[in-house]
C-alpha cells in the first residue's frame, strides 16, 4: 500500500494566508492522486480557533479529496477508554490533532468539527485499520501534548501494534534527539516499540531518523511559518511504500525563503543600506516570485551610533512590492552599550562601584522620607543584600527599623 505522509498545513497562518491555502491544496491533491492512504501528523489548522473561512478553506480541500476513489478504505476504528469517539468515514484519510489545535481535556478542537462532517478520521489515542485487498495497515495516533504530559499519557494508553497489520505510529511532539533545549521532550526510546513506522509532524524541515530500529519520517510544514534557516528547502510531502519500505520526497510549489548573514565591522547606516541592497537585489535578480528573506546583521556599529539610527524600516518599505523582508539585528554590536555591560560585569558604574551607588541612592531615599537621622543606610543596605529569601531580608528589614523608630 502506498501511503502519503502530509503535515503542518497551518491554514490559516496570517502572515503568508494564500501561501498556507494554496500549497495544502496543492500537496493534498498531488498525495491522494498517488497514494492510496493519506496521514496528516498534526496542524492542519494554524489557531486553535480557526476563523469561519479557514474552516471553509479546510472543508473546500477535504470535501474534495475526501470523494475521490481510493484505493484503500477505512475498516475498523477503535478509541481508547477515555475518548469516545467513531469514523464517520471510509476515506482512508487519517489524522491528528496538533499543538495548536490542542484545546482543554473534553472539548472539541477545529479538526474533530473536519471528522464529525465525515471529511477525515480523527484518530488521536485510537486505531484506525485501513484495508487495500489482502493489506492492512493499522495507524495509532497520538495528538499534540504539553511536553510535561507526553510520557504519562503513553504510559496510559500502552499503545500496541495490531497483529497481522503493518503498523504506524503517528504523534505530534518535540524530541530532544531533534531538539535538545528542554529535558521535558520525549526521547526516542520513549515511544512504544513494536511499530513498522513512526510518523511525526510539529517539526518543520524535512527529518529522516530510526527509532527502536524502525524508519522515523517527518516531512515538515507544507508552508514556511517560522523563518528559521533549516525552512530554505523546498516544501513538499512524502510517499511511503508499506511493502518494500522505500519512500520519496515529492516536492511542491513554494514560495522561495533565502536567509542571508550580513557581517559588519565599524558600519554606519549608510554602510548598512549598501550592503543590504547588494544582497537584496542579488536575490530578486534571480527569482521569479516574491520571495522571503531573512537577513541576520552581525558585528559592530561605529561609535555614536545604535540599532535605532539603522534604516531597517526604511529598507522594508523600499522592498515592500518585491520581497517579504525580515531583519534580524540583535548580532549588531553598540561599542558604548558593550563598555557599559563591561563595567557592570566589573561591579561599576563609570568610576563608581555599583554597591556604593546602591547605597548613595537608598541614602537619598531615606533622606526624603526624614529618615536619615535615625537609620545607618549603610546597615540598612547590607541587609537588603544579604544572600537569603526575600522573605527573610524583609523580616530583617523591619525589624531594624522597628527597633530604630523606638
Amino acid at each position: 500500500m502506498k501511503i502519503a505522509i502530509v503535515s503542518d498545513l497551518h491554514l490559516g497562518y496570517d502572515r503568508f494566508s494564500e501561501d498556507a491555502y494554496a500549497q495544502a491544496r496543492e500537496a493534498l491533491e498531488r498525495a491522494s492522486a498517488m497514494a492510496d492512504a493519506l496521514l496528516i501528523p498534526g496542524d492542519v489548522f494554524d489557531k486553535r480557533a480557526p476563523k469561519p473561512e479557514t474552516i471553509a478553506q479546510a472543508i473546500n480541500i477535504f470535501r474534495d479529496i475526501s470523494h475521490k476513489k481510493w484505493g484503500a478504505a477505512v475498516e475498523g476504528f477503535a478509541s481508547g477508554p477515555s475518548r469516545e469517539s467513531k469514523a464517520y468515514t471510509n476515506a482512508p484519510i487519517v489524522a491528528i490533532p496538533g499543538t495548536h489545535e490542542r484545546t482543554a481535556e473534553g472539548k472539541e478542537n477545529a479538526l474533530e468539527l473536519l471528522s464529525l462532517a465525515g471529511l477525515l478520521v480523527d484518530s488521536s489515542e485510537a486505531t484506525t485499520t485501513i484495508r487495500k485487498g489482502d493489506e492492512s495497515v493499522a495507524v495509532f495516533g497520538l495528538g499534540g501534548l504539553s511536553e510535561d504530559r507526553v510520557k504519562e499519557r503513553l504510559t496510559q494508553l500502552n499503545p500496541a501494534p495490531v497483529q497481522g497489520a503493518f503498523n504506524i505510529f503517528m504523534f505530534h511532539q518535540s524530541t530532544y534527539e531533534l531538539l535538545p533545549f528542554s529535558k521535558d521532550f520525549i526521547h526516542y526510546d520513549d515511544l512504544p516499540g513494536g511499530f513498522d513506522l513512526y510518523v511525526n509532524g510539529h517539526i518543520h524541515s524535512r527529518v529522516e531518523a530510526e527509532v527502536h530500529s524502525k524508519k522515523l519520517l517527518i516531512p515538515g510544514s507544507t508552508v514556511l511559518t517560522q523563518l528559521k534557516e533549516g525552512e530554505q528547502e523546498s516544501k513538499g510531502f512524502i510517499i511511503f511504500d508499506t511493502n518494500t519500505g522505500a519512500y520519496s520526497f515529492e516536492h511542491i510549489h513554494s514560495r522561495p525563503f533565502v536567509v542571508k548573514h550580513i557581517k559588519t565591522e565599524d558600519a554606519t547606516p549608510k554602510d548598512v543600506v549598501a550592503a543590504a541592497e547588494a544582497e537584496i537585489d542579488s536575490i530578486l535578480g534571480s527569482s521569479q516570485e516574491k520571495p522571503i528573506i531573512k537577513i541576520y546583521f552581525e558585528g559592530s556599529m561605529r561609535e555614536g551610533f545604535s540599532t535605532g539610527d539603522m534604516p531597517f524600516r526604511t529598507l522594508s518599505m523600499k522592498y515592500a512590492q518585491s520581497a517579504f523582508l525580515d531583519i534580524d539585528s540583535s548580532g549588531m554590536k553598540n561599542p558604548e552599550v558593550e563598555r557599559e555591560i563591561e563595567e557592570l560585569r566589573e561591579g561599576r558604574m563609570g568610576e563608581l562601584p555599583i554597591k556604593e551607588l546602591g547605597i548613595s541612592i537608598l541614602g537619598a531615599r531615606l533622606k526624603e522620607a526624614k529618615f536619615e537621622k535615625k537609620v545607618d543606610f549603610h546597615e540598612l543596605f547590607n541587609i537588603l543584600s544579604e544572600p537569603i529569601s526575600k522573605e527573610k531580608v524583609l523580616r530583617n528589614a523591619l525589624e531594624y527599623l522597628s527597633q530604630k523608630s523606638r
